[in-house]
């Protein structure tokens, strides 16, 4: 039996990466791990309650799309937070986790061909991996494109030759981005909405980490599409409770666009998609209702941001995130570093190029390693303090 060499060239997933890497190191310390960006702050207190109300609902067969109630959270949250308008029955639909929107949708929008041509998806570098294995599954081209400090840390499309455009059928933007914690504004949303016009490809929006910000909530890439009278079609977005609401073992997320492009997501789904079951589903429900909880842990962030400042201030390159929760610290090598601050320290950290991709021999993540802000506050001050420590205090 033969196998698709689709994926001959992808390198193993980053923490298999790092678990070989360090397999021979002893720690220095007390381990501190920061490597998985698993939010660690506390669940809604209504969760199990809302659970065990709804516990015979395991007996059931879940809706494929999400209970209509579900939906509905999904489309008022939509409102409340961006001021947009959705049809909870044409525009929505409840994912099992974003990873698996991020993936399928890209199959079940991206064409075989564009004008005669083998079709490219546009992947920011470094990225969420899921991007560009989605790509090859659809059998498109993944272009990656850097997210270095010399564009903000967010890609520059718009600097692409035109011939490559012509051939777009997606393009991925996290904001704020993983690793990086940059903010696309409303000038990026902008040109890149002018963009996908010009040369017909759909922005696929991942949004996951819109909730945990500085001062301003960022803006979305749905809500730019309204304010500027494009097309909704162009728009595919994707959120989710793991980091907004620290459920990462719920699997909730949704996506949202245009009532087109979620026919197509949807009538895939309804062949290759695992349902969120009903209970989990109720629970959902309730926690996108809520954002008592969602403020009380953005404010533990931004005190985690403000520790982040004050311990790396006068740290050579050093930028603190916009959003999200990870430090993308600069360093000369990123596995020698992750070797030597678990060696010296005990803290573990991810090297950056595994979460980057060599282009023409360069890898924009190599000179960084990141670093997840998820530990409690005292935890998180002794990681921080022996980074610091150990690779910047001479």
């Amino acid at each position: 039996m033969t196998f698709p060499d689709r994926f001959s060239d992808l390198p193993e997933y980053a923490f298999p990466r790092l678990r070989k890497l360090l397999a021979e190191s002893e720690p220095g310390g007390d381990v501190i791990d920061m490597t998985i960006g698993e939010p660690r702050h506390a669940m809604p207190d209504f969760l199990e309650d809302v659970l065990t109300q709804n516990i015979a609902g395991f007996a059931k067969y879940p809706p494929n799309e999400g209970t209509p109630e579900l939906r509905a959270a999904i489309a008022a949250w939509i409102g409340r937070r961006y001021g947009v308008t959705v049809d909870p029955d044409t525009q929505i639909m409840a994912l099992n986790g974003t990873r698996e929107g991020l993936f399928n949708t890209a199959l079940a929008l991206s064409p075989e061909t564009k004008r005669g041509k083998a079709p490219v998806v546009l992947v920011p570098n470094p990225f969420y991996q899921v991007y560009a294995v989605a790509a090859l599954m659809a059998g498109a081209d993944p272009f990656f494109v850097p997210a270095t400090a010399e564009t903000g840390f967010l890609p520059d499309y718009t600097a692409l030759p035109t011939e490559l455009l012509d051939r777009v059928t997606l393009a991925y933007v996290c904001s704020p981005s993983n690793p990086q914690g940059a903010v696309a504004d409303e000038t990026y949303w902008r040109r890149l909405l002018d963009l996908a016009e010009r040369h017909d490809f759909r922005i696929m929006a991942d949004e996951c980490y819109s909730e945990i910000y500085r001062d301003a909530p960022p803006p979305g890439a749905l809500q730019m599409a309204q304010a500027t009278g494009a097309d909704p079609e162009r728009v595919v977005i994707f959120h989710s409770l793991s980091k907004r609401s620290n459920l990462p073992g719920l699997r909730s997320g949704f996506v949202a666009s245009g009532p087109q492009c979620m026919a197509r997501i949807r009538q895939l789904r309804a062949y290759a998609g695992a349902p969120l079951p009903l209970p989990l589903q109720r629970v959902a429900e309730r926690v996108w209702a809520d954002e008592a909880h969602v403020e009380a842990s953005r404010a533990i962030y931004q005190e985690k941001f403000r520790l982040a400042d004050e311990i790396m201030a006068g740290v050579e390159g050093y930028q603190g995130p916009e959003g999200g929760f990870f430090l993308w610290l600069p360093v000369s090598d990123g596995e020698t570093t992750a070797i030597q601050v678990f060696e010296q320290t005990g803290v573990r950290v991810l090297p950056g190029a595994y979460l980057g991709r060599d282009v023409g021999g360069d890898n924009p993540g190599k000179g960084y390693v990141r670093v997840a802000m998820v530990a409690g506050m005292d935890e998180l001050r002794r990681g921080l303090l022996g980074l610091r420590d150990c690779l910047y205090e001479k």
